[in-house]
């Protein structure tokens, strides 16, 4: 198990690709821009077998994520005793349906534990797209001040000629949040220009921009999931433009989220300000996500 990891990288993505599409749910984890973009903040490694691949942070410690691949495939009665080898090992991150499957394999030796930080938001994509209804009359009310303001949203997708323009929006917003100061806001900082330096390297990327007077003032980065799911990575706005958030929360759902189901807006890590905002879109439902300790048999 512990043998022959090797730094996250793209040029294993054809591989990684094809066990991501089979993965019965895709979390927004482990698409492969998070794991890249996030991949050296973490250590992450990975190590490909025959039907999955299995992927470990390194840092600040070592922990073993969940594996991607087809699931449903696997004899996980005689591979979890192996697994856990002689003192067992600790996931994380694990989704619920792998730990189904994993304790109907084997219920003896499968401890789970709840970890609420790590749960992606769902939001319905009408909802988000629309804001109708008195549910979301505030969330409206901010995007109705941004329209009275500056116009209809100037809403363009993001194109590899505009990814400077995105990289110089993020630069801005980090010198007014003075990310320098805080070690969270440096990571995503670095995250962020990991993956829109490499935005070709990446399937179902997609990415757009609000304009002000021919000036970009906000961008989503998401990536489409699954058939019903489009997953948020990344969304900054300006400050001094009021609203700008609503608007481009609205404008990205509606456009880049068109015939799908669910808007996948990640997790919050128990940050209690970020679930606060997160909340306030009114999720409904989320992809949970737990710690896992598979004993050893």
């Amino acid at each position: 198990m512990d043998r022959n990891f090797t730094p996250v990288n793209l040029g294993n993505a054809d591989a990684y690709y094809a066990l991501w599409q089979v993965t019965p749910r895709r979390s927004l984890d482990y698409t492969l821009a998070n794991l890249w973009g996030w991949q050296e903040f973490y250590g992450l490694e990975w190590r490909f077998d025959e039907r999955l691949c299995w992927v470990r942070q390194t840092r600040p410690e070592p922990r073993c994520w969940a594996p991607i691949g087809d699931w449903n495939a696997v004899d996980w009665t005689a591979l979890l005793p192996a697994v856990g080898g002689a003192t067992g090992r600790e996931f994380i991150r694990v989704p619920e349906e792998l730990v189904h499957i994993w304790q109907r394999a084997s219920p003896e030796l499968v401890e789970t534990g709840e970890d609420r930080g790590q749960w992606e938001y769902l939001y319905r994509q009408e909802e988000l797209a629309t804001l109708a209804g008195n549910r979301f009359h505030k969330k409206r009310n901010h995007y109705n001040s941004f329209v009275k303001t500056y116009g209809q949203p100037d809403y363009r997708g993001v194109t590899d000629a505009m990814v400077e323009d995105v990289l110089g929006v993020q630069d801005d917003w980090c010198q007014w949040h003075e990310c320098e100061n805080s070690p969270s806001l440096l990571a995503e900082n670095e995250a962020i220009n990991r993956v829109l330096t490499h935005w070709d390297a990446f399937r179902g990327l997609t990415g757009a921009s609000l304009y002000v007077e021919g000036r970009m003032i906000a961008f989503s980065v998401g990536e489409r999931l699954d058939d019903e799911s489009l997953g948020v990575h990344f969304e900054k706005g300006l400050n001094g433009y009021k609203g700008v958030y609503q608007a481009m929360n609205c404008e990205f759902a509606r456009h880049a989220g068109a015939g799908l189901r669910w808007i996948n807006r990640a997790q919050d890590l128990d940050e209690e300000g970020l679930r606060q905002a997160k909340m306030t879109y009114l999720p409904a439902d989320f992809l949970r996500k737990y710690k896992v300790r598979v004993r050893p048999a």
